[in-house]
């Protein structure tokens, strides 16, 4: 199943392989130079059937650090733009970009928050900081909230008008989607807080915003943390619960990661640690998935299709080791996968 096709909207993903939106915190006022051009490109030619861009802010504020990458104005849309058009070009690969605000988890570097003078004051659903030591957040008001609803969708406008095939809202890792979505760092009181419809309405105004700006030659993922491994925070159930809605709002496929909201939680990390998560979504949504977290070979790619875990393999850490992933584990499984035709002289033909 690693090398079959499949197809979102008129996307069609010549196979499974994508590789997993990281960031690469090179950037200078959020725009993508010459390392980005190289670093997606040469995913692109290793066969990988989707090349997802790093999480991009939607506004300046909207970053992790000053130093990731943006898509608020035209000018950096336009960078991207010569990526996009590369790797359409040059190979079979689909790109996508992850569009994505950090909230309170903004204005930092090395994972400590850099003094207001050199950074920016975070945004949250509530007056809570990530960690006890950080600045207390601005506390949206209902009109900012709506405000960066807009910011999502204008920048899926920027982002499809520069030839991105997929659109990805990153609502996990503690990011400000998620920050809403859980009942440990949104304590809200109005009808962006409290019940589970409050605390995912924000999250579907911007999915039904962004498709508002999609057609059938876009599709729509939603990356969300199936849990945040804390007592009475957001869980898998949820995650089945909000699945289920995302659906009905057109998204096409859930990227289930976990993690990121509480400081200091608990992980179980192993090898395919995640798959579980992206499974009983899966079979219990019935929606299609994405999985992500340690997987690092073929064989164990391929086993996680088999048993109906996912549909998309998302590799992170295992892609950066090795851009080529995708056309050496069709050498070892005798499977077709995009190379260069410059590099002919290297295919493993027996």
């Amino acid at each position: 199943m690693l090398y079959t096709s499949i197809k979102f909207r008129n996307i069609e993903l010549k196979n499974r392989w994508v590789m997993s939106p990281m960031c690469m915190y090179s950037c200078e006022d959020g725009m993508a130079n010459d390392f980005h051009f190289v670093h997606y490109g040469s995913r692109s030619q290793g066969g990988t059937g989707l090349i997802m861009v790093e999480a991009t802010g939607v506004e300046p504020r909207g970053r992790i650090t000053n130093h990731c990458m943006g898509i608020w104005n035209d000018q950096q849309a336009e960078e991207l733009e010569k990526i996009v058009d590369f790797v359409h070009s040059r190979s079979e690969s689909k790109i996508g970009i992850q569009l994505a605000h950090a909230g309170r988890k903004g204005s930092t570097w090395n994972n400590l928050q850099i003094p207001l003078e050199e950074g920016w004051e975070t945004l949250a659903p509530s007056a809570l900081p990530y960690h006890p030591s950080e600045r207390i957040p601005h506390v949206l008001t209902i009109e900012e909230i709506r405000e960066q609803v807009k910011n999502f969708k204008e920048a899926a406008k920027r982002a499809v008008k520069a030839g991105f095939d997929i659109i990805e809202i990153h609502g996990a890792h503690g990011y400000l989607i998620h920050q809403f979505l859980s009942p440990l760092s949104n304590i809200r009181t109005d009808e962006y807080g409290g019940s589970f419809e409050n605390r995912i309405r924000f999250l579907l105004e911007i999915v039904d915003g962004i498709n508002e700006e999609l057609d059938g030659d876009t599709a729509l993922f939603v990356r969300i943390s199936g849990t945040e491994y804390a007592e009475n925070g957001w869980g898998l159930n949820e995650s089945v619960e909000l699945a289920k809605v995302l659906k009905e709002h057109a998204v096409d496929l859930v990227d289930v990661s976990s993690g990121g909201n509480i400081h200091g939680a608990k992980i179980s990390v192993f090898d395919g640690y995640q798959v579980p998560f992206s499974s009983q979504v899966r079979r219990e949504a019935g929606v299609k998935t994405g999985a992500v977290g340690l997987i690092t070979t073929p064989d164990q790619a391929e086993e996680i299709l088999q048993k109906g875990d996912a549909d998309l393999i998302f590799v992170a850490r295992e892609i950066l080791r090795n851009p080529y992933i995708a056309v050496q584990g069709s050498f070892e499984m005798k499977e077709d996968c995009f190379f260069p035709h410059q590099y002919t002289r290297a295919k493993i033909s027996s």
